[in-house]
């Protein structure tokens, strides 16, 4: 058996084709969803990324618009033009690139924006409301690895999903989504012994980990499907997940590589819900315009 690749950017090119028509239809009614990302500092990784999420908007007819910080500027200033965006009725979604600066307090900051901008989906109201299936806006890395086994039909309803990774970004917010969805959920983290009894059960079997090879064939259910979130650089350059891929590959059924697979549905969830809140926004607008009632 040789798993089928579940190519990120494929999925990733579906959602943004549907966003654009959804923004289209929302240009008509005189809304252009607009997203505000706020980024503190001089991280080289962080400024590739935000260029990564403008590009995205750029392509599905989005305005975006990046403010940019010094590292030392004090955590009041940007709260303060968080809540500026948050009354802006341009602004529908607003993203504070991660991470800030150590000095900064970024629970202070997040908490600063509107719940119903939180288009990133780390808002305590929409991680709570997660817990209840209710969350506005879904976090954007689970919600794209959600996307990806839909593209796929795979099935999700009475699977034993395993998580590897407890973060509050991935791992526990992808296990509440796969609990909505009727899995049978466990949830593996660094203190986790033995971590291949717990993984060799999984029909779905998601790493987040942020380990290179933690997951190596003999761990893996022959038929599973393995969903690799992490991404790791080597000392050499290569861009590698949690995953020994080519090992694991040999066993599964299905599996996402690194890079080109749940990379780019981060970003795109990202747009999806930026969309989302435009389209809210508009309904409050013109609540009798049924156009716009298309999800």
């Amino acid at each position: 058996m040789v798993a089928k690749m579940i190519d990120g950017h494929a999925v990733a090119r579906q959602v943004r084709a549907q966003c654009r028509e959804w923004t289209m239809t929302l240009a008509g009614s005189g809304v252009i969803p607009g997203l505000a990302v706020i980024i503190v500092g001089d991280n080289a990784a962080s400024r590739i990324y935000v260029a990564n999420k403008i590009k995205a908007c750029t392509e599905v007819g989005l305005k975006s618009t990046v403010y940019a910080f010094d590292a030392s500027t004090p955590g009041n200033v940007v709260e303060a033009e968080i809540r500026r965006l948050n009354d802006d009725p341009t602004v529908h979604g607003i993203l504070v690139q991660l991470p800030l600066p150590a000095r900064m307090d970024g629970r202070r900051v997040l908490a600063a924006i509107s719940r119903d901008k939180d288009v990133d989906g780390f808002h305590l109201y929409n991680v709570g409301a997660l817990v209840q299936g209710e969350t506005m806006f879904p976090p954007c890395t689970p919600f794209g690895v959600q996307k990806m086994l839909e593209y796929e039909n795979i099935p999700v309803e009475g699977q034993n999903v395993v998580v590897v990774g407890a973060s509050n970004i991935v791992g526990k917010p992808m296990a509440l989504m796969l609990m909505q969805k009727d899995a049978t959920v466990c949830i593996c983290h660094a203190k986790t012994r033995d971590l291949a009894q717990f993984t060799i059960l999984a029909d779905i079997l998601v790493v987040a980990a942020g380990r290179p090879n933690l997951i190596l064939p003999q761990m893996v259910r022959t038929g599973a499907v393995v969903i690799d979130v992490g991404i790791n650089r080597l000392p050499d350059g290569r861009l590698v997940g949690d995953v020994d891929f080519e090992g694991v590959r040999q066993k599964a059924s299905y599996i996402s590589p690194v890079p080109g697979g749940v990379g780019p549905m981060t970003v795109t969830m990202l747009v999806h819900n930026t969309v989302q809140s435009a389209r809210r926004y508009a309904e409050l607008q013109n609540p009798v315009h049924p156009e716009l009632a298309w999800c």
